[in-house]
């Protein structure tokens, strides 16, 4: 195996299989990527068993085909501190070693045999759909922040995907909660897709988050009953889902919250993140005393102290009400327009945030007791 390499391009594919190796793997074979050069193309391969990433390179100079693996994290780390659009030349010498050579710099990194990768090829020609990047992206982004880190409710671990429709319109509906808040965002399909419910796994989202942070095109998506498939122009993703029920999500909307506030996103971001500031462990909840076109915020820390701020808003009822900060923080930076809109009911009720430049994204936030 002998070929050459732009640097930006390796060290690219590298880092995207970073965020799937698992870093204290017990078999030193998922420590390594799989290097596979052949048709003029580079295919670089990472799996933990439950995620597999494939990426390929076009138009590499090989001087000779083969294959082989080596450590991930050892590979990435000298590649990205070689200098930016330098080749490098890589080569598998006698005794299996892996040589790689730019400018002045000549590193030899032990292998795995190839034949040691685990590989699983499956057909999943069944259901497919194509879906444009950006919006898939954002229903991600919109989702991510609420899903939970409890491990014993491993359904909640993830975010569920189904298809909704609404006024005969067909939507991809996506949907996340830690039962402290939840976040559902929909975008719309042309068509029906053959396509069952499934709940995708959270290391799943983040490394989808960033390999669709640098794509702008379409994504095809197939999945089989266990697994899911999505496919970019040169990279393919294939992941297991979450085996369990995800919770009926419909009825935690809240249904009757008649007192709507409205007010300046950018500001009610600001004064949330100011007074919260005096909150060492961001578990005082953040205090709202509304009053007509007013809302008071304050924190109260039995430590450090306490912080007040005072709001103009849209409102005309009086209520007081408790939330956590880091909440509101994580759904008000998930809005895209100038405003926010909070629906209330009372002191012990969800409350309804919404994007009024966003119709297809809304969030539930339980308040805190107290």
């Amino acid at each position: 195996m002998k070929f050459n390499i732009n640097q930006k391009d390796l060290q690219e594919a590298l880092s995207y299989c970073q965020g799937v190796i698992e870093k204290r793997s017990t078999l030193p074979i998922l420590s390594n990527v799989l290097l596979d050069v052949s048709n003029s193309k580079l295919t670089i391969t990472a799996t933990d068993l439950d995620l597999i990433f494939i990426h390929r390179i076009n138009n590499i100079e090989i001087l000779e085909q083969g294959k082989t693996t080596t450590t991930s994290s050892t590979m990435f780390d000298i590649v990205r501190k070689f200098s930016p659009d330098k080749k490098i030349n890589l080569s598998l010498n006698n005794d299996s070693k892996l040589k790689l050579e730019t400018e002045k710099s000549v590193f030899n990194l032990n292998c795995i045999n190839s034949s040691e990768f685990p590989l699983t090829d499956e057909n999943f020609n069944q259901n497919e759909f194509i879906i444009n990047s950006k919006q898939f992206l954002k229903l991600l982004n919109k989702c991510k922040f609420s899903v939970s880190n409890d491990e014993t409710r491993h359904y909640l671990s993830g975010i569920y995907f189904h298809q909704t429709e609404v006024d005969d319109k067909i939507y991809l509906t996506a949907v996340a909660t830690d039962s402290h808040r939840m976040s559902i965002s929909k975008i719309r399909l042309e068509n029906k897709i053959n396509f069952d419910p499934i709940i995708l796994p959270k290391k799943t989202i983040f490394q989808l988050c960033s390999l669709l942070d640098n794509y702008d095109g379409d994504i095809k998506i197939s999945n089989l009953k266990s697994k899911i498939k999505f496919e970019l122009t040169n990279s393919i993703l294939i992941s297991k889902l979450i085996d369990g029920k995800f919770p009926n999500y419909i009825q935690v909307i809240p249904k009757n919250n008649q007192k709507k506030m409205e007010t300046n996103l950018k500001s009610f971001l600001g004064s949330i993140d100011r007074v919260a500031s005096v909150s060492l462990d961001k578990k005082d909840g953040v205090k709202f005393k509304l009053s007509p076109d007013t809302l008071d915020l304050s924190v109260n820390n039995a430590n450090s102290g306490d912080g007040k701020e005072t709001l103009n808003v849209k409102f005309n009822h009086d209520l007081e009400i408790s939330f956590n900060s880091k909440y509101l923080i994580d759904v008000a930076s998930q809005l895209d327009g100038e405003s926010i809109e909070v629906f209330l009911n009372d002191t012990g009720s969800p409350a309804l945030i919404k994007d009024p430049s966003d119709f297809d994204s809304i969030y539930v936030v339980m308040p805190m007791k107290g």
